[in-house]
């Protein structure tokens, strides 16, 4: 039987679209398979705030601060941890990505027409000691176009391969199946599904309408990862992070599942670093969804107060941007699934950001006029005021009195105690108009002040919490938000996924999420932030070209 492509890619996403233009650009025919309609072309990255780790990088330099290859990846094996004989792959591919992002990789977007926004951001700041979690320095470069910034070079290149012949789309096509024949992976099947008109994000029906089969030299697994599938996301929960949480919302929509992982993982490929994954802890239920449980992340600035279920203040250095996962434990460890912000208008105008494209219409719609009154505006940025009014995680007081009675009854347990809270505000606010100070969270602040993009966008004027010239009083109960799987198939840096016996399957390729963003787990146990996107890059890239190259 004639194959029907040279290669396969199951997934639409944005690893899927780097693997299958790579091949469509070597002259091969590429099919692209997606269980959801061509409105959802982009997969996750288009909801994503677009953020990209980048070392060394041009804006890095405009701004003063000092990078370095050796320091990015000294950042990163501290915070990955690697400690496992299955982590020979995932470090090798750690190593390599470090690589890519302090030397090509900001050329080869940027050859694109892809652009990035001047400030840099300063995500996990970490706080422990140098070779420790956290990033050292900002590296957290924006997509100017967030999300879709980043989708469109590779939804247009896709575009035009389709017109020239070398790519076609199957969407509304679901995989059931990897075919094998004499050992390689030479195909899939599975079942059409009615088409289906539904807002991108949003569920689409599963009502099937037919099957198909399809024939080539190569498939390459772009499918993404589990979180919007809590179950399996609770199956996967590793006992280091406490006990799963009863009450999870999603950042993904419904149809991250989950399910193709288990399907390949059926046809004999190896799947490791299963128990680690990165989820947020300080998510907001939306007021205005789009999918199940939608979820969207601040992305706070440094100055927030925050509080555990019982209102004990978060052990240093577990302050906001500082290290997720250690949150993430910490409130588990509460016996609770919540936490609470406690901060002023002054703070929230200053230093809240929510994290995805259509949370940001400024930077997304490369609005340079809307963009600057996030230094200049009296008010938070639109998006946030919106959540501020209508998010029902939201609580706005004049006093600590009322925000802590509004506070109990949203929570409905009657935990926190007013005379509690307020001492420890108090506390924090007499040492707060010193430059000097024993308070780590202070310190932080007045060390991010130092930086010019955080006192330009992201960190408020040092003051007082309880100053009713910064008020009114906001708190903000925060949700344990899933977001991505950190571990993955196992494959070699051409994305060659190894069987359950260790040996290379042929013609099986894994990229994205699904191969824990490279190796099976390229970031350890730890995220830096802005690398979930170049991981898609990069292994997608690697796949691409490394199966045009397999195939005859």
């Amino acid at each position: 039987m004639a194959d029907d492509a040279d290669v396969i890619v199951v997934g639409g996403g944005l690893a899927g679209l780097v693997a299958a233009t790579e091949i469509a650009d070597a002259g091969k025919h590429v099919i692209v398979v997606d269980q959801e309609g061509e409105q959802s072309l982009g997969g996750q990255a288009f909801w994503s705030f677009g953020g990209l780790f980048l070392v060394d990088s041009p804006e890095q330099r405009r701004l003063g601060i000092k990078d370095s290859h050796d320091l990015a990846l000294q950042d990163w094996m501290g915070s990955a941890g690697f400690d496992r004989d299955e982590d020979l792959w995932p470090k090798r591919w750690a190593e390599a990505y470090v690589a890519f992002a302090a030397t090509e990789k900001r050329a080869w977007l940027r050859a694109m027409g892809h652009r990035i926004f001047p400030i840099v951001g300063w995500a996990e700041r970490g706080g422990y000691d140098a070779m420790s979690h956290g990033n050292s320095v900002p590296r957290f470069h924006v997509t100017w176009g967030t999300g879709p910034g980043i989708v469109e070079p590779f939804e247009r290149r896709a575009r035009e391969a389709e017109a020239n012949g070398n790519l076609t789309f199957r969407f509304r096509h679901r995989v059931d199946a990897l075919s094998i024949t004499n050992g390689a992976v030479d195909g899939v099947s599975g079942v059409i599904l009615e088409p289906s008109n539904v807002e991108r994000g949003k569920s689409s029906s599963r009502h099937v309408i037919g099957e198909f089969t399809l024939r080539a030299q190569a498939v390459i697994v772009a499918s993404g990862g589990i979180g919007g599938n809590h179950d399996l996301v609770r199956k996967n929960w590793p006992r280091r992070l406490g006990e799963p949480p009863g009450h999870l919302i999603s950042g993904v929509p419904e149809h991250v599942d989950g399910r193709m992982i288990g399907i390949t993982e059926a046809a004999g490929a190896r799947l490791i670093n299963r128990d680690r994954m990165w989820h947020y802890v300080e998510g907001i239920r939306n007021w205005s969804p789009i999918w199940p449980r939608h979820g969207i992340r601040i992305l706070p600035g440094p100055s927030p107060m925050w509080f555990d279920a019982k209102g004990k203040r978060l052990p240093s250095p577990l302050f906001p941007g500082s290290d997720t996962l250690g949150q993430l434990q910490y409130i588990t460890g509460t016996g609770y699934d919540y936490s609470w912000f406690v901060l002023t208008q002054s703070i929230i105008k200053k230093e809240f950001a929510l994290s995805g494209s259509e949370q940001n219409p400024d930077l997304t719609g490369k609005s340079w006029r809307m963009t600057a009154k996030r230094a200049t505006s009296k008010a938070a940025p639109a998006p946030v005021e919106a959540f501020k009014t209508h998010g029902a995680d939201f609580i706005v007081r004049d006093n600590l009195d009322a925000l802590v009675s509004a506070m109990n009854a949203l929570a409905g347990d009657n935990l926190l105690q007013l005379e509690h809270l307020k001492a420890q505000i108090e506390a924090r606010d007499r040492e707060i108009t010193n430059p000097y100070v024993k308070d780590t969270q202070v310190m932080n602040i007045h060390n991010a002040r130092r930086y010019i993009g955080d006192r330009l966008i992201r960190t408020a004027k040092p003051h007082r919490i309880l100053d009713p010239a910064h008020g009114p009083l906001i708190a903000v109960k925060l949700n344990i938000l899933t977001r991505k799987t950190l571990g993955g198939f196992e494959t070699d840096l051409n994305s060659r996924v190894f069987g359950q016996h260790g040996q290379i399957m042929p013609g099986l390729y894994a990229v994205g999420e699904a191969a824990g963003f490279g190796g099976g787990g390229m970031h350890g146990y730890r995220s830096l932030e802005g690398t979930f996107l170049g991981g898609c890059l990069f292994s997608g890239r690697n796949a691409g070209r490394a199966a045009a190259k397999a195939v005859a």
